[in-house]
């Protein structure tokens, strides 16, 4: 069997009302992090179903063993895959999203995606790399985002990777980007 996505999984990412209590709770609880967080993030091309509405986001990234663990706030009413899933925020402070693939042909997979028959909700580009969010709540519940792999990023990823092997007890939960 050939599956329709040819990429890794990298990324669990959940939609949440306060990063801060979400970040120190994932440390508490799990041992995440440290995290970084990108406040306030803007993209250089974005789309949302065919509108250049970009939401006011803020993101944190940070590691739990070898997956990436992503948390988003969204602090406007602007319509968005976010809110797509979470009319009124997410439900008790923090809900799953999506799953987060890294994919060497951003234009296959994408187009593979397509051909399947799932719609893309948003497609951007920011910061050098190609991303795009496609509802595939009728597989996994969430969302599925395909996201480039330019050296850069994929450097940066690196680095938060070895931050979380590196972090010890009594560490900060988040760290300066």
């Amino acid at each position: 069997m050939n599956p329709t996505l040819n990429g890794r999984i990298f990324q669990e990412a959940y939609f949440v009302d306060d990063l801060e209590r979400v970040i120190q709770a994932w440390s508490d609880v799990f041992g995440a992090g440290p995290f970084v967080i990108s406040h306030h993030h803007r993209c250089d091309r974005f789309d949302y179903r065919g509108t250049d509405h970009e939401a006011d986001v803020s993101y944190a990234f940070g590691y739990l063993d070898d997956v990436m663990i992503q948390f988003i706030v969204q602090h406007d009413d602007t319509p968005s895959i976010y809110r797509d899933m979470y009319p009124d925020g997410p439900r008790d402070g923090a809900g799953f999203h999506h799953l987060g693939f890294l994919v060497d042909d951003f234009e296959a997979e994408f187009d593979a995606l397509v051909a399947a028959g799932f719609t893309c909700a948003t497609r951007l580009y920011a910061d050098g790399v190609d991303a795009a969010y496609f509802d595939t709540r009728s597989v996994t519940g969430g969302f599925t985002e395909i996201h480039g792999t330019p050296p850069r990023i994929v450097g940066a990823f690196a680095t938060w990777r070895r931050s979380h092997e590196l972090r010890q007890p009594g560490d900060p939960a988040i760290v300066p980007r």
